[in-house]
């Protein structure tokens, strides 16, 4: 008898340990850290930002690389796959150059025509 209740406690605590351990890999996008996107490269926008798979984040390099750095929230609409709602979920994480966050300018050219 004592041999099943030890069993069972020692299955518990087995649970609790692979829970803990789903909750922290399942939980590394909710807690990510603020990106430059002038300067991470595709694999960690990926991972960084919210809405945005590797696909995206490509995108993101390939306009940088293109046309240059950007400068505000709004420059980033100007890539294919990122629109205003992929940047409300992500503006506080988003930085230009030097840790600062980002400014919310303006609506966008899209919005105004």
């Amino acid at each position: 008898m004592i041999s099943i209740i030890c069993l069972i406690l020692e299955k518990g605590i087995q649970m609790k340990k692979m829970m803990i351990l789903l909750l922290a890999l399942f939980s590394i996008n909710v807690f990510a850290k603020p990106v430059n996107v002038n300067t991470a490269d595709a694999k960690i926008l990926s991972e960084s930002l919210k809405g945005v798979g590797q696909k995206k984040a490509e995108e993101i390099v390939h306009y940088r690389t293109n046309n240059g750095p950007f400068e505000t929230l709004n420059d980033l609409t100007n890539v294919k796959g990122i629109g205003e709602k992929t940047i409300e979920k992500n503006e506080k994480d988003i930085l230009f150059s030097k840790g600062k966050s980002s400014k919310k300018v303006k609506k966008s050219k899209k919005e105004k025509k």
